[in-house]
């Protein structure tokens, strides 16, 4: 991600610190942990699952990059192209429309329509293996047909600026969930990456009209995201929320420390409320002994990119997204990446607390460069992830479950609790003529 994302980042995890007491595209790519030699009993049950994946990050490779998702190139270190959701049997992703909050002050409308724009132009380009998606049944129809289902989801409600009526162009325009709130508190939701600071005018949870956002995003059908929120946010949300809810991408802060993780309180009030909590594949979010590393070397990181930054700023020159992706990188290499088990573990506990139905993939694809447990190097290495589980003596319709069913049946609920709503305003309209 571009310079300020990365920031946010570590600052988070150095945030985190006090929690728990109190990239180059064109470089070499690291080598793929083949899933092409997973045995058939796991392959078979990965292939025949539809496997949904709610947040990636690749749009702003599409706008600051100019990246094709056809792209072929062997170097290409993304996570997310055709090719490698082809290998790694994704049927469904939900592409993040993230906003950076500082760069975009005045416009952050503006961005979001140029993000939206970004996947449409994607599936546009390549019809015969990819096609927007809006509901279940559109997804189903992609699996079907062997494309890759695109959806869209907001991160950070500052994208509406503070206006319901953008949030309802958000929807006509396909976007089908929205985090209430990205790191940065907006005037109605609290986040819990800058809860503990002192210079953010906080609103102790949701407003009114954070409750209202959430009423209507139920009323549209449009899936309320909890990942990013302060605690009181989350615990407002449940309160107030008709639908169920879903983390897109959060994983649980029993096993890594984090404030971005859930408690499992809120595991199992996730659970009581029918939602899905999708695990984060962020090595800083499922092993702590990453997450201290990052903290360790955070300043100097943050200095680095900030170092870069200011050069350009100086010559008058944009910030250069590649150029930082490899400054990224190259930090992130110098902490050991944690075996799959860390990632796997995650999954397994959200699955003990909530339940088998409530646990989920938000992988984080794009947005955490370098920076996911060995043997995920891409989209293409999901199967994985299913023989990892069936390690563990999950059987195959569990497996199904987590990796796309859970994910469908609360899209299916929050289609039909709108279908409700809607209803019930036309009958209190005819009654009252």
């Amino acid at each position: 991600m571009i310079a300020f994302r990365l920031i946010f980042l570590l600052l988070s995890v150095l945030a985190a610190a006090a929690f728990a007491v109190g990239q180059d595209h064109t470089a070499k790519s690291p080598a793929p942990s083949d899933s092409a030699t997973i045995t058939p009993h796991p392959r078979a049950i990965h292939d025949s699952a539809i496997v949904v994946d709610t947040h990636a990050d690749t749009p702003q490779r599409f706008l600051d990059e100019n990246f094709d998702i056809g792209s072929t190139d062997p170097h290409d270190v993304g996570h997310i192209s055709l090719d490698k959701a082809r290998r790694g049997n994704l049927g469904a992703e939900f592409f993040s429309i993230w906003v950076e909050p500082e760069t975009n002050q005045g416009h952050f409308a503006q961005h979001t329509f140029d993000l939206i724009d970004s996947v449409y132009e994607q599936a546009a380009r390549h019809p015969e293996r990819m096609m927007m998606a809006f509901s279940v049944a559109d997804i189903e129809r992609a699996h079907q047909q062997h494309k890759l289902a695109a959806l869209m989801g907001i991160e950070g409600g500052h994208s509406i600026e503070n206006d319901i009526r953008l949030l309802r162009d958000y929807y006509r325009l396909g976007v089908r969930y929205m985090t209430l709130s990205w790191s940065n508190t907006n005037e109605w939701a609290d986040s819990s990456g800058d809860i503990n600071d002192p210079k953010v005018q906080h609103h102790n949870g949701l407003t009114d009209f954070g409750k209202q956002v959430v009423l209507e995003m139920n009323r549209l059908g449009m899936l309320v995201d909890i990942s990013h929120v302060a605690d009181k946010t989350f615990w407002d949300t449940i309160a107030t929320t008709k639908a169920p809810v879903m983390a897109s991408h959060s994983s649980a802060r029993a096993l890594t420390n984090h404030p971005r993780n859930m408690t499992d309180d809120m595991l199992r009030a996730v659970a009581k409320n029918g939602g899905v909590v999708q695990v984060n594949f962020y090595s800083g979010f499922v092993d702590d002994n990453f997450r201290a590393a990052m903290e360790a070397q955070a300043k100097d990181q943050a200095a680095a990119v900030q170092k870069y930054v200011d050069q350009l700023k100086a010559e008058g020159k944009p910030v250069n997204y590649v150029e930082i992706n490899r400054i990224e990188r190259e930090w992130m290499a110098k902490i050991p990446r944690p075996p799959l088990k860390a990632l796997i573990d995650h999954i397994d506990h959200i699955a003990k607390v909530a339940g088998i139905d409530h646990v989920g993939l938000g992988s984080d694809f794009d947005g955490v460069s370098g920076a996911t447990p060995q043997g995920i190097d891409s989209a293409a290495d999901l199967p994985n992830i299913t023989a990892a589980l069936l390690d563990r003596g999950y059987s195959a319709a569990d497996i199904k479950k987590i990796l796309g069913a859970n994910t469908l049946r609360v899209f299916r609920e929050v289609e039909k609790v709108s279908h409700e709503m809607h209803a019930a305003q036309r009958n209190t309209k005819n009654a009252a003529q």
